[in-house]
């Protein structure tokens, strides 16, 4: 099965993001080359080279999974590529962590945190075929417990889905995280305060956010999923990092971020 038209042929193009393609003239889907070619839980794509050679693609569209959906809600920077090391918190074991997996590539690493008794068995299922993904079957609220198994780590992506998902993710920070590293925040405000408004839940997440030394620079709306949002920034970074992002980011949604 794919999601790319049929009955046409596709230039497969380097994305603007490393480690993703596009198909030239498809504009609704991103591609991945497949660590696990053969492997049909994704929408795949084999594309034959000119020499006579095979790559096997992944197809993801925005409701693949909210990484991929931030990506199509035009994200500036995700800050994860080809060899980054990322340390994923979450309890689900699905496309995320197999797109993770997919764009950090065989030279990066991915530290799957999750402590779902239900997904728990699924994920160490994927890392036996995924070789860069680590599985850790921990509560994130104890990043102690897993310092033997988890090195210093270039992004930290979290989608925990609980109220104090902001404080697990800065108690991760503090252990693993490099000092100038970022983070990818996904969470639904509903999981939060059901109480407030989005704009309002929101706010609070980046106040809470530049107290654990985070720098929050942009935030993304997920149309796919509703009151759901992504905020993206670094941690622990030097003026002259912040006035180098500032730079690259024009006209970009982070303005709304000022609290």
């Amino acid at each position: 099965m794919s999601l790319l038209p049929t009955g046409h042929q596709f230039a497969i193009v380097p994305h603007r993001f490393e480690g993703l393609f596009s198909a030239e003239g498809v504009s609704d889907v991103f591609l991945t080359k497949n660590l696990l070619p053969g492997q049909a839980v994704y929408n795949r794509v084999v594309v034959q080279n000119e020499d006579g050679t095979q790559v096997e693609y992944k197809i993801w569209n925005s409701f693949s999974s909210k990484l991929a959906a931030a990506i199509f809600a035009h994200s500036d920077n995700i800050h994860i590529k080809p060899g980054s090391k990322v340390l994923y918190l979450g309890t689900a074991c699905g496309a995320t962590i197999s797109l993770l997996s997919d764009i950090v590539g065989p030279s990066g690493l991915v530290y799957a945190v999750g402590c779902s008794n239900v997904s728990g068995p699924d994920l160490v299922n994927m890392a036996a075929m995924l070789t860069n993904v680590i599985p850790i079957i921990e509560d994130p609220r104890y990043p102690a417990k897993y310092v033997t198994l988890v090195g210093m780590v270039d992004v930290i992506y979290s989608d925990i889905a609980q109220p104090d998902q902001t404080k697990i993710l800065g108690l991760n920070a503090s252990h693993y995280l490099k000092t100038g590293g970022h983070f990818v925040l996904s969470f639904k405000t509903n999981c939060i305060d059901s109480t407030q408004d989005p704009e309002s839940v929101t706010r609070s997440e980046v106040r809470k956010l530049k107290k654990e030394q985070f720098n929050p620079r942009e935030q993304t709306t997920l149309l796919s999923e509703a009151d759901h949002y992504v905020l993206i920034g670094g941690y622990k970074m030097t003026s002259l990092k912040v006035r180098m992002l500032d730079a690259q980011l024009q006209d970009m949604s982070l303005r709304t971020l000022e609290v």
